[in-house]
């Protein structure tokens, strides 16, 4: 019976702890965007919704940097659909804008900034994702990229983190990509280079994608 009881106890505890670093997680998000304190040398954009794009090309517009990397585009997925879909911002995808379409998760985003950041000799990059999908980016970003300065931009259109206890569907949002950022953040503590990694390497398999308009990730 003692053992029963101190397994019930733990398994209590490590429920309340869970729930604990899961509001933590929640009410850390940004509900607001915040245009950039300063500005960077590149931005970087990871795919997963028109908003992360929009908002990336508009900052690039107004000087913030001088190049945009949108990662994880979609094989399918051609410069002038994307260009459509940013009308007056034509003259940027034609100098400014560089696609990845190797990227199929956010490790590979990962990955193909360092490349694209090394490749232009960059020092400090703006990086635009969705709000909730922010910490567990620049988790990667930083394993990936120790020695560049990131500066977040997290977009905030689409998830109101503070209204997850009112809405279902939130909720599994936040709470997948929790669990999700916890797995990061433990594999990063154990794993040199995420290009060598035999997890990367799983998670790297082709996989489906979708349109460029829907969310992919």
């Amino acid at each position: 019976m003692r053992v029963l009881g101190w397994a019930f106890y733990t398994a209590a505890a490590g429920i309340i702890l869970g729930f604990l670093g899961f509001l933590c997680f929640v009410y850390s998000l940004d509900r607001f965007e915040q245009k950039p304190e300063t500005r960077a040398d590149g931005i970087v954009a990871m795919t997963g919704g028109a908003q992360r794009i929009g908002d990336a090309i508009d900052l690039l517009a107004k000087g913030y940097a001088k190049r945009l990397l949108i990662s994880g585009v979609n094989e399918k997925t051609s410069r002038e659909e994307i260009a459509r879909l940013n009308p007056g911002q034509r003259r940027l995808f034609d100098c400014c804008v560089d696609l990845d379409y190797r990227a199929r998760n956010t490790i590979g985003n990962a990955i193909e900034t360092r490349r694209w950041a090394e490749r232009n000799q960059f020092d400090a990059l703006i990086v635009v994702t969705s709000n909730y999908h922010m910490p567990r980016t620049l988790v990667e970003l930083e394993h990936t990229l120790p020695n560049l300065q990131k500066i977040p931009y997290p977009v905030a259109a689409t998830i109101d983190p503070h209204d997850w206890w009112r809405n279902a569907s939130t909720a599994r949002v936040l709470g997948i990509e929790y669990l999700k950022f916890l797995a990061v953040w433990v594999r990063t503590r154990f794993e040199d280079d995420p290009e060598r990694s035999p997890v990367v390497q799983i998670m790297n398999r082709p996989i489906q994608h979708v349109s460029a308009e829907t969310q992919w990730r």
